[in-house]
């Protein structure tokens, strides 16, 4: 029987923080409130002793301790000096909360001090990157500009540099031994080939920054992604080591849960106190706790008891989606993989069947919450893991092994990091194997609905399963859930059916949904350009097959971040001319270009004059100017710039347009000196996801009927910003955008000067 006096009352405080966080003014009359229902109850259910009320009562208390820390800390995290100041940062002090590359494109932190005000502010600093690698802890100064985010957001405020962060001191002694190990297995790891030596220090430590976007986009299609956060199973290997090499040495039960305990904390701060890890790292503490005190552990009240403890010292976790996948994936494990293991033994050896139903329990359990980021389901996901799961310990024992190792006996460790690269080397190919199978996801409505819907079919596929019900009573359920899967393949199947109906088979610029990146078509008189190939290969041949397109005339490469050409695989053979954009220097630019050309493509260096025709349309390079300016370097400085321009005779018009890659604002601003004569467009691509970096004299200048958006849902870099929108709507810009339209298409209008657009969904939402 499974127990649900500690987990029904942090799923109650679970919810009633989720919606007491965008509504400030709202949680001190809650907590007052749920601690008067809380006495009020305990001393109710003390004189009737009834169970049941005693379980209300902790409800309360839960809810009450939840909004009472939202509302001590709500001040603390909105400093009432920022939201009225200005918007504007001069030398600011912030302290990284994670390891910064020079390649990250943002970074979280900890803003301390503006002015001579200090605070602990979370927030998220874009374009800052400093110069070299920072590890977890380092004090940095930055200027830029500030925006406030929602109240419920997990960050506070949006930090948009206007230079890199500037090196003010090295993290304290307490954080610089964990970023000295983390960053000697990151060097060992990088220099081993493949997909592998850039997946181990996630699969080892939680150190995810060396891998790359496509392999991050397979890894989430094929649902191993889960395999780099740090959770229970890590925290469970390394106190599980601890407690036999305690008895192995003689130790007394207290003296090893005591160092068990010590080794935690330091495995915490190695790996870093994300979401999942402090969730994994307190049941930890509650399990080491129940085995120093002789009692029995429970696994979901543990999983309570932890979640109470973690939305009390942070309320902002309850909207976390990290957060609620590793608390559903361990409460799936616990509740679900025996039953799951013991029916499907019917069939499977006993370790076959509990290698099939782990990854299936945590599947069941996550997947509701999985369709709010991504509507679609994955169809070889538990198969993925079932392939990719026993390889899993192997990599975290090794790789944390060589983590430790490499300081001390450095040929010992890399001999280690060798060996530990061999399983992390597999399930990266599962992941790229999975990922480009046809199908790999199935459609599933979306939204809240889609996941209600999606919860209602688990629950009763379980129940036909699982549960012990009569033969009527599981033919009702089988007929309903015919019912139910019948009514969401229908609906998903119409309102496919009728999007493409109504696609316009006449569209002349596509906005391809790939994901958090670009790629955009623009097609004339039967001849099609490329502009960038977003960051997955799937998912741009996806929207491809979809638009008929089997040729492409000309490719444009506007630079080489991966969110830009990380899919251009996909257009190998198929591509007859490209035009690429200055290179790194990075051995993946020189990779890129090469299978352009082994595919038969002419590759032109970027060069601004250059110029042709595409149908009915010509184009032009309008930036960057070679060499390049002084101060501009390789990157969103120098994205490629072309503009497309009606020359032919056009029986039903032709839209102009403008694409500019990821420039910056000094960057837009220079392209604008150096074409003076820019003209009015239709189309305008709103640079850099709409990012808050723009030059409203751009905007100004061309005052486009539409602002296309390539952008993810749930990105992290809050794309597409309210700065962006303010300039869009301050020229009669309209904006579309991917992650809540989906696939975009463009025509000329009824009347001349118009565009009529089409999008997958309606939705044009706000700022991200």
């Amino acid at each position: 029987m499974i127990d649900l006096r500690i987990v029904v009352p942090a799923g109650v405080a679970w919810i009633a923080a989720v919606f007491i966080l965008p509504l400030p003014s709202g949680m001190l009359p809650l907590a007052i409130a749920a601690w008067v229902a809380a006495v009020v109850l305990i001393v109710v259910s003390h004189l009737t002793r009834r169970p049941l009320l005693a379980t209300f009562a902790v409800a309360a208390a839960a809810i009450a301790l939840v909004s009472t820390s939202a509302f001590a800390h709500s001040d603390a995290r909105r400093p009432p000096e920022l939201i009225r100041g200005s918007p504007e940062l001069s030398s600011a002090t912030i302290v990284t909360t994670q390891t910064v590359t020079r390649a990250s494109k943002y970074f979280d932190a900890t803003l301390t001090r503006v002015g001579r005000e200090t605070m602990a502010v979370p927030v998220i600093v874009f374009d800052g990157s400093p110069a070299r690698r920072t590890e977890i802890g380092t004090t940095l100064t930055v200027s830029g500009s500030l925006t406030a985010t929602a109240p419920e957001e997990d960050v506070s405020f949006l930090v948009f540099a206007r230079s890199p962060a500037r090196y003010v001191a090295a993290p304290p002694w307490y954080l610089s031994w964990a970023n000295g190990l983390r960053s000697g297995l990151a060097f060992a790891s990088i220099s081993l080939p493949g997909d592998g030596g850039d997946l181990l220090p996630g699969l080892a430590i939680g150190d995810t920054v060396a891998v790359s976007d496509s392999l991050s986009a397979d890894m989430k299609t094929s649902s191993l992604s889960h395999l780099t956060a740090v959770s229970g199973a890590n925290c469970a290997v390394v106190i599980g080591l601890i407690l036999l090499a305690g008895a192995a040495l003689g130790l007394r039960r207290g003296a090893r849960v005591a160092a068990a305990l010590v080794v935690l904390g330091g495995f915490v701060v190695l790996v870093t106190p994300e979401p999942s890890v402090l969730r994994a790292a307190i049941m930890s503490a509650l399990v080491l706790g129940a085995l120093a005190s002789g009692r029995p552990v429970r696994g979901l009240p543990v999983i309570g008891v932890a979640t109470i403890v973690l939305l009390t010292f942070d309320p902002w976790l309850a909207r976390n989606y990290g957060f609620a996948l590793s608390v559903l994936a361990t409460a799936g494990l616990m509740a679900l993989s025996g039953p799951i293991s013991r029916r499907l033994q019917r069939w499977l050896p006993p370790w076959l069947a509990m290698l099939v139903a782990v990854p299936l329990a945590a599947q069941l359990a996550c997947q509701p919450v999985l369709i709010l980021l991504n509507p679609s389901l994955p169809l070889y996901g538990v198969l993925a893991n079932t392939l990719a799961e026993p390889a899993s310990p192997a990599a975290t024992v090794l790789g944390l092994a060589a983590c430790l190792v490499l300081p001390v006996f450095p040929a010992f460790g890399h001999i280690l990091t060798v060996i530990a690269w061999l399983p992390s080397a597999w399930i990266a190919a599962v992941a790229r194997l999975f990922a480009s199978l046809p199908g790999a996801r199935l459609p599933w409505p979306a939204g809240v609905i889609g996941a209600v819907i999606l919860a209602v079919v688990t629950v009763m596929v379980l129940l036909l399963a699982l549960g012990g019900m009569p033969r009527r009573g599981r033919r009702i359920l089988a007929g309903g859930l015919a019912l139910v899967l019948v009514g969401s393949a229908t609906v998903t199947g119409v309102s496919s059916v009728v999007a493409k109906l109504g696609r316009p088979g006449d569209w002349q610029i596509a906005n391809c949904d790939i994901g958090q990146g670009d790629a955009m078509i623009v097609r004339s008189a039967g001849k099609v350009a490329l502009m960038d190939t977003g960051p997955s290969q799937p998912l741009l041949k996806k929207c491809l097959d979809e638009l008929g397109i089997t040729h492409i005339d000309l490719l444009v490469l506007s630079h080489f971040d991966l969110d830009h050409v990380a899919g251009t695989p996909a257009v190998d053979g198929m591509t007859d001319r490209a035009i690429v954009g200055p290179s790194t220097g990075q051995p993946r630019d020189l990779e890129i270009v090469q299978g352009l050309l082994d595919g038969g493509t002419r590759v032109d260096r970027v060069s601004r004059g250059i110029s042709g025709t595409l149908g009915d349309l010509h184009w032009s390079v309008l930036w960057p100017t070679l060499p390049l300016p002084d101060g501009i370097e390789p990157g969103n400085e120098a994205c490629v710039t072309v503009l497309f321009e009606p020359v032919g005779p056009c029986p039903n018009g032709c839209l102009s347009s403008l694409f500019v890659g990821d420039l910056d604002e000094s960057a837009q601003d220079l392209m604008l000196e150096a074409n003076p004569s820019l003209p009015r467009l239709d189309v305008i691509e709103v640079a850099h996801h709409g990012s808050a970096d723009q030059s409203p004299a751009l905007y100004q200048r061309v005052r486009a009927t539409v602002g296309l958006i390539g952008v993810g849902v749930d990105n992290g870099y809050g794309h597409p910003t309210q700065h962006a929108f303010d300039i869009l709507a301050s020229v009669g810009t309209l904006p579309e955008r991917t992650d809540t339209q989906g696939l975009i298409l463009l025509k000329p209008g009824a009347t001349p000067g118009t565009v009529a657009a089409w999008s997958e969904h309606s939705d044009t939402g706000g700022p991200g």
